[in-house]
């Protein structure tokens, strides 16, 4: 059978496992997955080395907070694999989200941003936390730009970053920067060097894991290059997810039918970005695959083929960029830096 043939079986609900038996494991499932690209262009924010510089301090900034001690490193701590391991991430005056954060490694990939999919680019999620006032509190764009403004190493940056605007401390190209910044946020893994032919890559455990993996069912929503992060999926697929009170992306869409669906989130680097879920109710690996086999894919799994997949998602941490995430010093503030 061939290869493309085994998938379209598969997609159309034969069993995964008759699929898997017949199939030598990279013909039949490793074209669902891609290696990690170099870097994720953007058709609109062209990448620039003083765009990226300007975004990593930007993406430090306390100053640009209500009570100047937020970042949007404070919830997306970039050498935590980019979140918090909390819940619900405290914001101004310690007011409590009502999601948990997502890590910000690998999601310049995926097809929107947040847990509802509220907005399409890194560009546009970044604009999003600085103004909420759950999160970093300030009241306006405008007193964001004012804040910048007022510091001369920023407006020397954006100048750099944005060359021949009039114009360049403005809140659009802070998203900008930042989004560039955001889209080297890569973690290349074992994984990638197994998608790219070296077999040896992963351990005859991990590989085991793999096919756990695929004979279970995973691979339907989790693929591509991030692992997951390219569609939404109902939470409670075959079994309605117990106490789900979230509207998930319905309350954006306005339509009903998309009530307690979510952004499938990636799996890579899951070992380190527990707690699980987008409410952080599910505190383990091990129990968060569990569950998923049981609500989105009406199975149950034994201890041993839970551990199996897990061995596999432990393949998928990635190397965290040290250099490229390095805290930049920042511009010294002025007499006429506003407090917000």
């Amino acid at each position: 059978m061939h290869s493309a043939t085994r998938l379209l079986a598969f997609a159309a609900g034969l069993s995964a496992a008759s699929v898997f038996a017949q199939a030598d494991l990279s013909e039949a499932f490793l074209p669902m997955f891609q290696p990690l690209p170099a870097s994720v262009p953007a058709p609109d924010n062209e990448i620039t080395a003083a765009k990226v510089d300007l975004g990593r301090m930007l993406y430090y900034e306390n100053r640009i907070s209500a009570g100047q001690k937020l970042s949007c490193n404070t919830c997306h701590q970039l050498d935590k694999y980019g979140q918090d391991n909390l819940p619900f991430s405290p914001g101004h005056e310690g007011k409590l989200g009502g999601r948990s954060s997502p890590t910000t490694y690998n999601a310049a990939l995926h097809l929107a941003q947040f847990w509802d999919g509220r907005e399409p680019t890194v560009e546009a999620q970044a604009k999003g936390p600085v103004l909420n006032p759950v999160e970093m509190g300030m009241p306006s764009a405008d007193v964001v730009v004012k804040v910048l403004k007022s510091m001369p190493g920023y407006v020397e940056a954006f100048k750099a970053a944005f060359p021949g605007e009039a114009d360049p401390v403005t809140y659009d190209n802070f998203g900008k920067a930042v989004g560039a910044f955001e889209r080297g946020l890569l973690t290349p893994s074992k994984w990638d060097k197994f998608l790219k032919g070296d077999k040896n890559a992963l351990s005859a455990e991990e590989k085991k894991g793999f096919a756990t993996f695929a004979k279970t069912g995973c691979v339907t929503c989790h693929n591509g290059a991030p692992v997951g992060g390219m569609m939404y999926q109902k939470l409670g697929l075959v079994k309605p997810w117990p106490g789900l009170k979230d509207n998930g992306r319905a309350d954006v869409t306005k339509n009903d039918g998309e009530k307690a669906f979510f952004k499938v989130p990636s799996l890579r680097n899951i070992t380190e970005t527990g707690p699980y879920l987008h409410d952080g109710s599910v505190k383990t690996l091990d129990e968060m695959v569990k569950k998923m086999a049981e609500y989105q894919l009406g199975k149950t799994l034994t201890d041993e083929e839970a551990a199996s997949i897990v061995t596999f998602l432990k393949a998928l941490k990635g190397d965290i960029p040290a250099d490229y995430i390095k805290e930049p010093k920042l511009p010294e503030s002025t007499a006429d830096t506003p407090k917000a």
